[in-house]
C-alpha cells in the first residue's frame, strides 16, 4: 500500500479528533450524532473518523481564521 492509500483508510478515535479542533471528546460526539462529521461504526460501536476530511476540516477553519 502506498502512502496515499494509507493515508486514505487512515481512522482517528474521537480524543484525537477533538484535540485537533480543540473541543471536547463530548462535542465531537454530538456533532457526529447530529451528522456534521463523518464517522464509521466499530465492530465494537465506537466511532472512528476518517482522517482525511477532518484533516480538510482543521485546515478550512484554520484558513478562514486569517481572514
Amino acid at each position: 500500500m502506498d502512502g496515499d492509500a494509507r493515508r486514505a483508510a487512515e481512522y482517528l478515535r474521537t480524543a484525537e479528533v477533538a484535540r485537533m479542533l480543540h473541543v471536547s471528546p463530548k462535542t465531537i460526539s454530538r456533532w457526529a450524532k447530529e451528522e456534521k462529521l463523518p464517522f464509521v461504526k466499530t465492530l465494537g460501536g465506537h466511532r472512528r473518523f476518517p482522517a482525511q476530511p477532518i484533516r480538510e476540516l482543521v485546515a478550512k477553519l484554520s484558513d478562514d481564521g486569517l481572514k
